[in-house]
């Protein structure tokens, strides 16, 4: 993952300003509007479709005037077709004529008439925020430019707030080699940024290294630095479009040069590290521009469920290999274990109640109110009733244990300091868990030879209704994990986690406490 330390300079620009083309400076927006002035990309990963994606993953509303259409996939560009600059012109004045822009970001302009189109419609129009892509070569290095035009794009630079060329483009515009190093790089900026009195924005990521640093520089040769580790990604297809795309988006937002820059190249490291979730194309893929909105949305169906199950594999496999449920399946467990358990279950359940009671204070609807309500109180009529009943034939007289107990503070806790989606994220594996355990149990039962010791409670496990009821508590969940923010769901993940891991432990606890009686009664007899 980038990371985005902001490194100060040796020199600090007295103010964000000083270098800017004599417009108004722009007010902070939540969601400004936002044109992009580019070329298009039929495979999405670049032009005007990425700028779209850019600014919209940042809260903007996205406008678009295309300047060029080019056949291009992730492998290289076919071909590029220019309307006439004319028509260029139509699209800009339409959209200014009816719509306040708070930002402008212009990209490909394939010829000296588009820019001079562009130049013209700048200067009658001067946008509170201009950021400038010098889009000449494509991620593919295919030209995206006629030859010719160096002089036409510097023009544009008087109507330009911030520049953001690659290394190879900054050479271009100042019609040097190509620099070689981080520090040739921040020179060619200041260069470039004192000429013409423009921010520049010197992007490092074309130069070798395990870091990839970026620049701010002002014309006054002030320089403010931001690194970045280096994202080990093919996926590279857009960045440039993408990048100044958010920058012009959170300018318009936060009215501070240096932030924009910060946050947006932090947003970039993201969208990088995840690029190839997307799997689109076979060379250079699209970067995944809407990475935190996807990563933040709602689970449809019971895609939340099914992972809480996933991840809870390791806690169902523990349990299945614990001493306690092969000894109770084979009925060789001995007595003082099956007691240890039923001791503990019952305190365990004068709590569970409680805690399915504050479900039910919860819930939104009056068919889940009913729903833990009758869990609360199943557990306090039924289950408490069943178990003693069976204590009476296993008398032991046994203080909460310490699973029990941490098991129970992590239920209350949650019940009267969490949300409903967490509460139910926590009981939901006494349902599902248990419901697991006896059903596996209850078939070793049905396949035992002879009278089994534990029979009779074994079969109480193929309880129907308490099958459903656990179908029910899973559609519950689900339903609470789609109206949730993604916070509330990863903490309903871990309230969930934290609850399968404990039924472990609560099968574990028998042999351990006897054990440990064991232990201490060869102690005191020494």
């Amino acid at each position: 993952m980038t990371t985005s330390t902001v490194v100060p300079a040796a020199h600090e620009p007295a103010h964000d300003t000083a270098h800017e083309p004599s417009v108004n400076v722009a007010t902070a927006v939540k969601h400004p509007r936002i044109l992009s002035i580019a070329g298009s990309d039929p495979s999405g990963g670049a032009g005007i479709q990425a700028d779209i994606k850019s600014i919209s993953a940042h809260g903007g509303y996205a406008m678009a005037a295309i300047t060029a259409l080019t056949a291009q996939n992730t492998q290289g560009v076919q071909g590029v077709h220019i309307p006439p600059a004319s028509f260029l012109t139509s699209q800009l004045d339409a959209v200014a004529a009816d719509i306040a822009l708070d930002a402008v970001k212009i990209g490909m302009l394939g010829n000296a008439a588009v820019m001079n189109a562009v130049g013209d419609w700048l200067a009658r129009t001067r946008p509170a925020v201009v950021v400038l892509d010098p889009v000449m070569v494509a991620t593919s290095g295919d030209p995206l430019v006629t030859a010719g035009t160096r002089e036409a794009f510097l023009e544009l630079l008087t109507f330009t707030h911030l520049v953001t060329p690659n290394l190879p483009e900054l050479a271009v515009l100042l019609n040097r080699a190509e620099a070689s190093s981080w520090h040739e790089a921040v020179e060619q900026g200041r260069a470039l940024a004192a000429e013409h009195h423009v921010m520049v924005l010197v992007k490092g990521g074309h130069l070798p290294g395990t870091q990839c640093p970026d620049a701010l520089v002002w014309p006054d040769g002030s320089v403010r630095e931001f690194d970045g580790a280096r994202i080990e990604t093919a996926n590279t297809h857009g960045t440039g479009c993408s990048l100044s795309a958010a920058v012009a988006t959170l300018q318009a937002q936060t009215g501070d040069w240096v932030e924009s820059v910060r946050r947006a190249k932090e947003w970039l490291g993201g969208a990088l590290a995840s690029a190839g979730e997307l799997e689109v194309g076979s060379g250079a893929g699209p970067i995944n521009h809407l990475f935190a909105l996807w990563g933040s949305a709602a689970p449809a169906g019971e895609t939340f469920s099914r992972e809480l199950w996933a991840d809870c594999a390791p806690q169902r496999t523990a349990i299945f290999e614990l001493d306690f449920i092969k000894e109770l399946a084979a009925g060789t467990l001995g007595r003082n274990h099956f007691a240890y358990y039923l001791a503990q279950d019952a305190q365990y359940l004068a709590t569970y109640s409680r805690v399915l009671a504050r479900a039910s204070a919860l819930a939104p609807t009056e068919t889940e109110q009913k729903f833990w309500a009758g869990g609360a109180q199943n557990c306090i009529d039924v289950e408490l009733s069943l178990h003693r009943d069976w204590l009476s034939k296993y008398p032991l007289d046994s203080p909460q244990g310490p699973v029990t107990k941490h098991y129970v503070d992590h239920l209350q806790a949650v019940a009267f300091g969490g949300s409903y989606g967490e509460v139910v994220a926590a009981v939901l594996p006494c349902y599902w868990l248990y419901a697991e355990v006896g059903r596996v149990l209850h078939a070793d039962y049905l396949a035992f030879e002879g009278e089994h010791p534990y029979g009779s409670w074994l079969a109480t496990y193929a309880d129907e209704d308490f099958a459903k009821a656990t179908e029910k508590a899973i559609s519950i969940t689900d339903a609470a994990a789609r109206r949730g923010s993604a916070s509330e769901r990863q903490r309903m993940r871990e309230a969930f986690a934290h609850s399968a891991q404990y039924e472990v432990d609560f099968f574990a606890a028998p042999h351990l406490h006897v054990e440990a009686v064991k232990a201490a009664s060869v102690t005191s007899s020494d």
